[in-house]
């Protein structure tokens, strides 16, 4: 990494690793090579991959060894390269939420700023994310149940697969079937008319 530090006070230094460790601890330990740039603890780091307390995660990615691995760690990696400014959406967000079988291949994430990585694993929407239409899965963040429903709704999955979407979102309480119909009215009219077909066979 270029831009050392080398010429940085101390104390200025351990502010940096402070902050870069904040910033880590908001996605499961993982940072971005940006980051590292911003906060000037590039010589920490380097130091870090040699004393193994820091990994490399992927081009651009890297990850502080004291978290534990978990099965939702590519979320948290991805929120990362974002500082945060995405979510996860669509199939994947429905997968998270226990709703319908879509089995996405890709994952599926809506970014309301920064630059996408050069992956074929990632289908990114850009789209402002409003307040109301997110909530926090811990390291990452995620469209809630009814909003994941709308979007589901004007992608192009068969209607067959959305009956079941909304079937299980209401079965297993992860909304009602009111909010559901309350919120599809800011749905084009051919993905509204898709939600009512699917909330009648409840």
């Amino acid at each position: 990494m270029a831009g050392d530090a080398a010429g940085r006070a101390p104390e200025s230094v351990d502010q940096g690793w402070r902050v870069l460790r904040r910033l880590a601890g908001r996605h499961a330990g993982f940072f971005t090579t940006r980051q590292v740039l911003r906060t000037g603890c590039e010589a920490k780091v380097r130091a870090g991959l040699g004393d193994g307390s820091v990994t490399r995660a992927g081009v651009g990615m890297l990850r502080l060894t004291e978290w534990p691995d978990g099965p939702l760690d590519e979320y948290a990696m991805w929120a990362a390269w974002f500082d945060g400014a995405a979510a996860v959406s669509h199939h994947s967000a429905a997968e998270l939420h226990g709703l319908g079988r879509l089995r996405p291949r890709f994952l599926h994430l809506s970014v309301g700023a920064g630059r996408p990585p050069v992956t074929p694993r990632l289908v990114v929407l850009r789209r402002p994310l409003i307040g109301s239409d997110v909530e926090s899965a811990g390291a990452f963040l995620v469209t809630t149940p009814v909003r994941t429903v709308l979007d589901l709704a004007e992608a192009d999955i068969g209607q067959v697969a959305l009956n079941e979407v909304v079937g299980d979102a209401v079965a297993i309480n992860r909304c009602a079937g009111a909010e559901i119909r309350s919120a599809s009215v800011r749905l084009p009219p051919r993905a509204a008319a898709r939600v009512h077909r699917a909330l009648k066979g409840l």
